[in-house]
């Protein structure tokens, strides 16, 4: 397993993160222990998880998997924004709901720390100030290690980074972000901007829920594919590298995606053991760049505005 260091900071992370957002779920606590086992075995340390899974299963799976073994071997990440409530202040980013959501995650985890512990979104309603300094404090208690964000607009990340640099607060070490061969948003800003602050990128759902490996229609589920032909095309070319390659396709995304700019370890979510061990042979591959080209082109897709017309300007010359 190939380690890499998280954005600018000094912590270092395994090349893939086994997300647990199937755990109690799909798969069951049982299994989830033999993945992690499985992960940790292959050189793994880095596992993803949020409070929302399961309305706190997956971080009691997790936790019930750490005791025991050796925590600080380890990166854990977790995610804070709605927990398992419902009342007025169980959602959000509010310094009430994330200290109260931290200490909750704390106890499912069976831990006295987060290594990164991230915004699962951003909240337009929630003042920057109040969530940057209550994320600090924890930084500052030692119940937090690093910070992430994931699902923010560029805009909004970058004014939470410079707050962060005005007022001497911990920032945002990381970007969580939707980012595979269908969806290719990201790259619009948000990639530019993790490069310019020192951001790791960790991609979720690299292999788009399944779309890109057949195991789920390109129509189904949330956050389908806007375009039909274009998505088609790019499984179809997907298929035909992976086939040219003798790999599966599952491997050949998480490759591409893998090799990406600024791509620090894309968070796999596999359901089985059998697509983990899959999943892990994307390590030791290494993709002809005939075949990165032929992907890179097919999954371009068309810029919307204002990106296609700050395009034709700089390719001017």
């Amino acid at each position: 397993m190939r380690f890499n260091r998280l954005g600018a900071s000094g912590l270092q992370v395994s090349a893939l993160c086994l997300g647990t957002a199937s755990f109690g779920r799909q798969t069951g606590p049982e299994q989830a222990h033999r993945m992690l086992d499985a992960f940790t075995d292959a050189g793994g340390i880095f596992i993803d998880t949020a409070d929302l899974y399961q309305q706190g299963a997956a971080e009691r799976i997790v936790g019930d998997w750490l005791a025991g073994r050796d925590r600080d071997g380890l990166v854990v990440a977790t995610k804070v924004f709605r927990a398992t409530g419902t009342g007025p202040n169980d959602a959000g980013l509010s310094r009430k709901h994330i200290l109260a959501a931290a200490e909750a995650s704390l106890r499912r985890l069976r831990t006295d720390h987060i290594d990164l512990y991230q915004t699962h979104v951003a909240d337009v309603l929630a003042p920057l100030e109040e969530t940057a300094a209550a994320l600090d404090g924890l930084v500052t208690a030692g119940k937090v290690r690093y910070l992430g964000a994931s699902n923010h607009p560029a805009g909004r990340l970058q004014k939470s980074l410079d707050l962060a640099r005005q007022r001497g607060l911990e920032p945002y070490t990381a970007l969580q972000p939707l980012y595979n061969l269908l969806h290719r948003e990201v790259e619009w800003e948000l990639t530019g901007l993790c490069a310019a602050e020192g951001l790791g990128i960790l991609p979720w759902s690299p292999l788009d829920g399944g779309r890109l490996t057949g195991a789920r229609a390109l129509d189904a589920g949330p956050h389908a594919p806007a375009d039909p032909p274009r998505a088609r095309a790019v499984v179809d070319t997907l298929r035909s590298v992976a086939a040219e390659a003798g790999r599966s396709p599952g491997q050949v995304a998480l490759r591409w995606l893998m090799d990406r700019p600024g791509v620090t370890a894309p968070i796999i979510g596999p359901h089985t053991e059998a697509q983990l061990a899959d999943c892990l042979g994307a390590l030791d591959l290494s993709l002809d760049p005939v075949h990165t080209a032929r992907l890179d082109e097919v999954s371009s897709g068309p810029l919307p505005y204002p990106y296609d017309l700050l395009a034709e300007f700089r390719d001017r010359g």
